[in-house]
């Protein structure tokens, strides 16, 4: 039987969650973060994002804080370096991946062993399901509308609005969800299933609501 290989990732945990294709930005000024970000635009790796469920962002490198087990890969598609102890950055979610261990440095900067996940199966929409398709494109709409270019735009393209993962994915990133909330929909493996708990969620909600706000 094969050995599992892992793979050694620095790891930046945040209060938000990174989805597969989603797009975060992000100012840096933390040291152990300045050099990690440094560090994977020269050598053009990634690092991996996880969501904080117990501490803060804002913190000391030694402060207490734990941290979701699953995370996503984060591409830097972006970066600029405002002024030396400042970096602007925008990155893009790729795979996720399961830590299998981690400690932390003593500048503070946590180091992982993780495993990748399988990406999403592409699962067209059900249509009981459509709703929640038409209701983000409405959004996406919207959001043009109001002079959005597409570098400002949340999502990137393609717009995927007929794949499950894909618009659970961006459900999940814009409705006001908890940390566990975000962890629990992030890991699991079934995209239909996540699809149809974000669905849950929208009538709660109220669909007709998000339609008339239009984010």
């Amino acid at each position: 039987m094969n050995k599992t290989e892992f793979i050694s990732l620095p790891l930046f945990p945040l209060g938000t969650t990174l989805y597969p294709s989603g797009i975060l930005s992000l100012k840096i000024f933390e040291v152990r973060y300045l050099d990690m970000i440094k560090t994977c635009v020269k050598d053009n790796t990634h690092f991996g994002i996880v969501t904080i469920d117990q501490g803060s962002e804002v913190r000391t490198p030694l402060d207490k804080i734990s941290f979701a087990r699953i995370g996503t890969f984060a591409n830097i598609t972006h970066f600029d370096v405002i002024q030396p102890s400042l970096y602007f950055i925008q990155c893009q979610g790729g795979a996720r991946f399961t830590i299998r261990g981690c400690e932390r440095k003593k500048n503070g900067l946590w180091v992982a062993d993780v495993e990748s996940m399988d990406n999403d199966m592409a699962i067209p929409i059900p249509p009981e399901l459509k709703v929640a398709s038409d209701t983000l494109q409405q959004v996406i709409q919207s959001m043009t509308k109001q002079g959005l270019s597409e570098q400002q735009m949340p999502f990137a393209t393609p717009y995927l609005l007929n794949d499950c993962g894909w618009v659970a994915n961006r459900w999940c990133e814009i409705l006001p969800l908890s940390a566990g909330q975000r962890e629990h929909l992030l890991g699991l493996e079934n995209p239909r299933l996540r699809l149809d708990l974000v669905f849950d969620i929208l009538e709660e909600i109220g669909i007709q609501n998000i339609r008339n706000d239009s984010y």
